[in-house]
């Protein structure tokens, strides 16, 4: 979906399709076919913006072959869809029963991602319509954080993404295309958070190398939408693209009925980092389970945690969404007189993660509720005056 921004900026919407997992390229176009179309068809549109996810084997035969490259742009146009953006953040094995901690391997200590990462920037490079010259993909926030780091591994990534911008710089000269790749910051991580990527990216010091906003990882982390985002402009740091995906809120955790509230989004396929505020400083757990069997966080503070929640069915009272925070990321990143991102995508990618029933059960409930998203995206950006493009 494109808007149009009062400057006259075109600014693109898309949904994720880590949603609907797949490991190969002919499962990513089952993806098109199945789910992607029928999206589409829904909301009404002869085109929509798809975010792809495309994992390391597809990644691979695509920039390998470059008739797969052409028949997975033909499948594109044939069914009314369009990509500016990947995520890069899974690696692959999204759709596992088990994802947790795997997520974040490779990291960008090993050169495995930087290679994926730039095969991905070649693939994106040959996927932008016609009329797009910039298209944008998140990654993973350098490594996952450990007792252990010494300051080396992040040298080693520093290097591997300097690296990475010098080889966007060709491809760009080479194609005409501006690929930018952003850090996504989450709980957990060395880069935790939007005031931690300042540092590293400043380092690093490459202007196709920025930042990726994920507003459910930002509302996880408590972090103030205006504070955080303004000390990004005065870094001069890009913020590449935004994701749009909003946290599980508990106010009250300490109550017996919220707390089996909670205990519901307990799954066991990802993690699901819990945060609580405090006069001393934010507290944390890796997963949802382990703040709940109590001790861990302090219960009197409320709780936010790493669970991407439907952007227009807020979960069930005693429980909320940070929806709010979503609305403040977007009005500061794209409500001014000039966009701060033209790249937004929405990223609720936790459907079928959902308590047994709050999930969509057949394929159609699912389309059903992604259109249900994305209407809702759509109406934030045309209240901040946005105008949707035909």
């Amino acid at each position: 979906m494109r808007f149009r921004h009062p400057d006259g900026t075109t600014v693109h919407l898309a949904y994720c399709t880590n949603v609907h997992p797949a490991e190969t390229l002919d499962g990513v176009l089952a993806q098109l076919r199945d789910h992607c179309e029928a999206v589409r068809r829904r909301l009404g549109r002869d085109r929509l913006g798809i975010g792809l996810w495309l994992a390391a084997d597809a990644a691979q035969a695509l920039v390998t072959d470059p008739s797969a490259l052409r028949r997975l742009r033909t499948e594109l146009d044939h069914r009314g869809l369009e990509v500016v953006t990947l995520n890069g953040f899974p690696y692959e094995g999204f759709g596992a029963e088990q994802v947790k901690y795997r997520v974040y391997r490779p990291d960008w200590g090993d050169p495995v991602r930087l290679e994926h990462t730039t095969a991905l920037a070649h693939v994106l490079a040959a996927l932008l319509p016609g009329d797009v010259t910039e298209g944008s993909i998140s990654t993973l926030p350098l490594f996952w954080r450990t007792a252990d780091d010494d300051g080396r591994r992040a040298q080693t990534a520093h290097a591997a993404l300097r690296t990475l911008g010098r080889r966007l710089d060709a491809l760009a000269e080479l194609t005409g295309r501006s690929i930018r790749v952003g850090l996504e910051p989450e709980p957990g991580c060395t880069v935790e958070t939007t005031g931690d990527a300042i540092a590293p990216l400043t380092a690093i010091g490459h202007d196709r190398i920025g930042i990726c906003v994920d507003t459910c990882h930002l509302a996880t982390s408590f972090e103030d939408p205006h504070t955080a985002l303004d000390a990004i402009g005065r870094a001069r740091i890009p913020v590449v693209k935004s994701q749009m995906s909003a946290a599980l809120h508990a106010e009250h955790p300490h109550l017996p009925d919220v707390r089996a509230a909670l205990a519901a989004f307990d799954e066991p396929r990802f993690l699901h980092q819990t945060r609580a505020a405090t006069t001393a400083g934010l507290r944390g757990t890796d997963d949802l389970g382990e703040a709940l069997r109590g001790g861990a966080l302090p219960d009197g503070t409320p709780w936010r945690a790493h669970f991407h929640v439907p952007l227009h069915a807020a979960p069930a009272a005693p429980l909320t969404s940070t929806l709010h925070v979503l609305k403040a990321v977007l009005a500061h990143l794209v409500g001014g007189p000039h966009p701060l991102t033209r790249h937004l995508e929405v990223e609720t990618y936790t459907w079928q993660a959902l308590p047994p029933e709050l999930r969509p059960h057949t394929s159609a409930r699912l389309a059903d509720g992604i259109a249900a998203e994305l209407t809702l995206a759509r109406d934030l950006l045309t209240d901040l005056g946005l105008k949707e493009l035909p």
